[in-house]
């Protein structure tokens, strides 16, 4: 892929930056500054810009950091990942404000044999926040791993009424 075909651009959220980054038209990273795998397959060169993909994400976020909750399909999202990361992807997507789940029960309702294959999937999230990643925990409810730390991960869970 072109790099000039990707754009990027940051926004300060309450909880620190995030880098947005959006290619034909759609949202394909949304990274806390730092996160592991910050910026994964996003080629060097991308064009800093505020494309209407990037306007319409930072306006998701501006509704989600302040209180609101809204809906995933409000943006054209394409994670960049295996087919299995895409399965357990879309799973998250379906963990509503305001709750948690476990990494097993993610295997068990995608038919995945083991739970840490889930968790590197999750791991891998290119869009956190929007694909709710920071809402899965460990078996016994701990705050396990998460990309862009354990803190921001209860600061989006404390946010969102979770904990």
């Amino acid at each position: 892929m072109e790099p000039n075909s990707f754009f990027i651009d940051e926004y300060n959220s309450p909880i620190g930056k995030i880098t947005i980054t959006a290619h034909d038209n759609a949202l394909v990273g949304l990274w806390f500054a730092g996160q592991k795998y910050y910026m994964a397959g996003i080629p060097a060169g991308a064009i800093h810009s505020n494309v209407p993909i990037i306007i319409q994400t930072k306006q998701w976020l501006d509704k989600y950091f302040n209180g609101l909750h809204p809906c995933i399909t409000e943006l054209p999202l394409a994670p960049r990942g295996t087919d299995f990361q895409k399965r357990v992807w879309r799973e998250l997507s379906k963990i509503p404000y305001g709750t948690t789940t476990t990494y097993g029960d993610i295997a068990r309702r995608i038919g995945a044999k083991s739970p840490r294959a889930v968790g590197v999937a999750i791991g891998h999230n290119p869009i956190s926040i929007i694909i709710p990643c920071h809402r899965v925990v460990g078996a016994n409810g701990d705050m396990t791993g998460y990309a862009g730390g354990v803190q921001t991960k209860i600061k989006l869970l404390t946010h969102e009424g979770a904990l």
